[in-house]
């Protein structure tokens, strides 16, 4: 049932159409590359050459629309580079199966590898293994192999000049990542005012991170409006979570409450300029009456002590923002240069000459046997290969056609991996169908298809962030005109191409089911990460309060994007998990969900106090000392616990807060505070993930009838979803 279950939500994954903003433009100028290739092949060499090539300016077109900070033009070249390095060297093992397919199971297993880099380096490495497949068909002769590896690179060369003849939104990702960000920090403000302690999500500010990260080259090029917001973004996060909680901020009701309400309209509505501003590149007007809401009185401010605090420096951060808004970019601040003590001033992005340290030291972590890319990477060499050699054997032309459907539709993960496996079978029956009808309509004619291949691509470009099916419907359309154009019959090619997807996708989905990379049994793990992370965080908070020096506020920094990296891998494995169809092994769904709660309490605890860090002058405080390490210790053996399944203990942080109590002369109440609601939600997740031996024993059953009992009301109509009509 479970698996019924998982199939019918993958069908449903896998045909949805996703709401995003179309890039026509984009899917123009590089319809516009693919178009160049096919017509001057086609008028100079002949319209089989031309089929060939096009292939090559087709996958490196696509490339540059996967999610990539690097310049477009980059990812153009090197993908061209590695379509056309993989055709030539898989042209020369070609011929034997003994010597071919030794190197496509290396070739696949490096592409799986690639993973590691992340995903834009996987999808790219995929396609190099399908021109591998493809293009070792067409050559006769070595000159002749090295003349397809260089049309192909062509048509990388090709989309490089006319990204940088033609630029369409020049940092249009970065400018959208940073507007992101900001965004999402107004909307937290706006949650604030009605959930005082909602928590926040960080993945826009950690997506407008890694945008800002940039080569030497691309510093001194970045737009000023690209510079400054995204710290101010970080900054204002914690002071807006500080002012509304009831706690330690504006009272819970009355007048305080109301001004701070206020207030975080007023920021709400600022950083939302902000992210106009950054996203147009114009200014952007900021009404009369939020920037009076902004003015502090003296006299008659309701605020008082740290509310008081939060809302000076909210106003102070929020002036900042209002210049961005209101001049269209940055304060006159100079383009950091890349040499010098100035390069420390942006983040660096390694350049593409020096990425083989980073590809290292990126790839070395992965090589261990519990590793999702290493599965990953061995069960792409193993499907390509079994792929190429059941095709082999079969009688039919175009065998590559299966390991080609099988390798661009796995994935890391399972979820992914079966709907691309249905949404390319959907698409490619969809397509074939057009394409079979125009083709018999049309007749045989090389340069109307050359035409309406033009046609396919600039479409499915068009569609490609819509949903893979919808964008497969006319890449496999576009497949059919370029082997009608190269001389292929269509009675011969269509009937196989459907088999054979059909084939290459049966063989992805069971390579997953034989050798799976499962996230369920290993989400204890993935939760221990996050509460050590978030351990080392709060720690180096409360040693920040205790002495305010540069290298503890560096520490801290560096503690808090540990903590959200592992955050983000916690959700992630999350989300993967609730959608494998395999029983919960350490920690059923409830139990996940209330220790999330119970961390994302403790991890926005230390945010409220990190907004309220003293400055440099301030004394020594032994009492946060006391409580950083009690916290860093405990911490760090309660995710030894979670991960062996025992009941996590608070025994050092207890000590240390009664400790607290009875130090005299407490100068922070905040911190007290904070450091109580830390303790609370350490308390809620022992609560969260402890169990009884007999618990442990039963857990499992007992989620496997929930489980069975929402199927049932879905199947009744008793469920929410049928509620209400």
């Amino acid at each position: 049932m479970r698996w019924l279950r998982t199939f019918g939500e993958v069908v449903r994954s896998g045909l949805t159409i996703e709401e995003t903003r179309l890039e026509p433009l984009l899917a123009l100028r590089t319809a516009a590359g693919v178009a160049i290739v096919i017509g001057s092949t086609l008028w100079l060499v002949s319209p089989a050459y031309a089929a060939s090539a096009a292939l090559g300016a087709f996958s490196a077109g696509g490339a540059t629309f996967q999610r990539t900070w690097r310049p477009r033009k980059v990812i153009a070249l090197g993908a061209g580079a590695g379509l056309a390095l993989s055709t030539f060297v898989g042209y020369l093992a070609a011929g034997r199966l003994v010597t071919f397919l030794p190197l496509l199971a290396v070739w696949a297993f490096a592409a799986g590898m690639a993973w590691a880099l992340g995903s834009t380096a996987g999808i790219v490495a995929a396609t190099t293994v399908g021109s591998m497949l493809v293009t070792i068909t067409l050559p006769t002769s070595v000159g002749r192999a090295l003349e397809h590896a260089g049309v192909i690179a062509l048509g990388g060369v090709t989309q490089a000049v006319l990204i940088l003849l033609f630029p369409i939104r020049r940092w249009g990702a970065h400018r959208d990542a940073l507007a992101d960000a900001l965004a999402a920090v107004a909307d937290y403000a706006r949650r604030l005012r009605h959930d005082p302690t909602a928590p926040f999500e960080p993945e826009p500010l950690m997506t407008a991170r890694d945008a800002a990260a940039v080569t030497p080259s691309q510093a001194r090029t970045r737009p000023p409006v690209l510079h400054g917001p995204r710290g101010l973004a970080e900054r204002i996060l914690p002071v807006v979570a500080a002012l509304a909680d009831p706690d330690v901020g504006a009272p819970a009701e009355g007048p305080g409450r109301d001004r701070a309400r206020e207030l975080l309209d007023a920021a709400a509505v600022v950083l939302d300029a902000a992210a106009r501003t950054v996203r147009r590149g114009t200014p952007a007007e900021v009404p009369a009456a939020t920037a009076e809401v902004l003015h502090i009185d003296e006299e008659h401010e309701v605020l008082e002590g740290p509310a008081r605090q939060a809302a000076e420096r909210l106003v102070e951060l929020l002036c900042e923002v209002l210049e961005i808004a209101g001049c269209g970019g940055a304060r006159d601040d100079k383009t950091p240069t890349p040499h010098g003590p100035a390069s420390a001033q942006f983040l660096v992005r390694p350049t593409m000459l020096r990425l083989l340290p980073v590809v290292v030291r990126e790839v070395r972590p992965e090589l261990r046997r519990d590793s999702p890319v290493i599965r990953h990477a061995v069960r792409l060499a193993a499907v390509a290969t079994l792929g190429y050699l059941i095709a082999s054997r079969l009688p039919l032309n175009h065998g590559y056609w299966a390991p080609i459907a099988s390798v661009m539709v796995m994935r890391p993960d399972f979820h992914r991996t079966y709907a691309r496996a249905v949404a390319r079978l959907a698409g490619t029956l969809a397509g074939v169908a057009l394409a079979t009808g125009m083709v018999r309509a049309l007749g045989p004619d090389a340069h109307v298809f050359g035409a309406l291949a033009v046609v396919s691509a600039a479409l499915s470009y068009t569609l490609i962030r819509t949903g893979y099916a919808y964008s497969q419907c006319f890449t496999a359309a576009y497949v059919v005109f370029l082997l009608g154009m190269g001389g292929q019959a269509w009675e011969q090619t269509v009937p196989e191409r459907v088999v054979l997807t059909l084939i290459g996708g049966a063989l992805a989905m069971l390579a997953y089911v034989v050798f799976p990379a499962w996230e369920t049994p290993r989400l204890p793990g993935r939760l221990a990460d996050w509460l050590a992370a978030n351990g080392r965080y709060a720690a180096a908070v409360l040693r920040s309060h205790a002495e305010p020096t540069r290298e503890h506020r560096a520490d801290m920094r560096r503690a808090l994007l540990a903590s959200r990296e592992a955050r983000a891998a916690w959700q992630e494995a999350y989300e993967q998990a609730r959608q494998e169809p395999v029983r919960p092994r350490g920690l059923t769904s409830r139990e996940a969900e209330e220790a999330e709660e119970a961390l994302k309490g403790f991890d926005r605890a230390a945010m409220v106090m990190e907004s309220h860090v003293p400055r440099a002058d301030s004394r020594f405080g032994p009492e946060a000392e006391r409580l950083a390490e009690a916290v860093e210790a405990d911490t760090a053996q309660a995710a030894v616990d979670v991960r062996e399944h025992r009941n996590p203990d608070w025994g050092r942080v207890e000590d240390a807060l009664h400790a607290w109590e009875g130090a005299a002369g407490d100068r922070s109440p905040v911190l007290r505070r904070g450091a109580q609601l830390q303790k609370r939600a350490l308390e809620d997740l022992t609560a969260a993930v402890s169990r009884t031996p007999l618990e442990r024993d039963i857990g499992s059953a007992r989620e496997e009838q929930r489980m069975r009992a929402a199927v049932t009301a879905e199947d009744d109509g008793s469920g929410p979803g049928h509620r209400g009509g």
